[in-house]
């Protein structure tokens, strides 16, 4: 079941808002799930280019599977 939140737009940002589901022919509140969902999945994960390119980069990889058993082994330093 879906949750209901209260959110708090200044006015111009809820007029963009809601102008731009207009467009889409969406509720405000499915514009904003939308907006928010293809955000987080755009942003915090590589496409399969990008994932490839990594995996290309051997000296990379190799460093990366290095940390993470560091990391597993508790060898690591938290710098703030």
């Amino acid at each position: 079941m879906g949750k209901t939140v209260t959110v708090r737009l200044d006015d111009k940002t809820y007029r963009m808002i809601r102008s731009a589901a207009e467009a889409d022919h969406r509720t405000i509140s499915n514009f904003m799930e939308v907006a928010t969902l293809s955000h987080i999945l755009e942003d915090n994960f590589a496409s399969d280019e990008e994932m490839g390119e990594i995996l290309a980069n051997k000296p990379l990889v190799k460093r990366l599977k290095a940390s993470a058993a560091a990391a597993k082994k508790g060898k690591f330093r938290i710098v703030g």
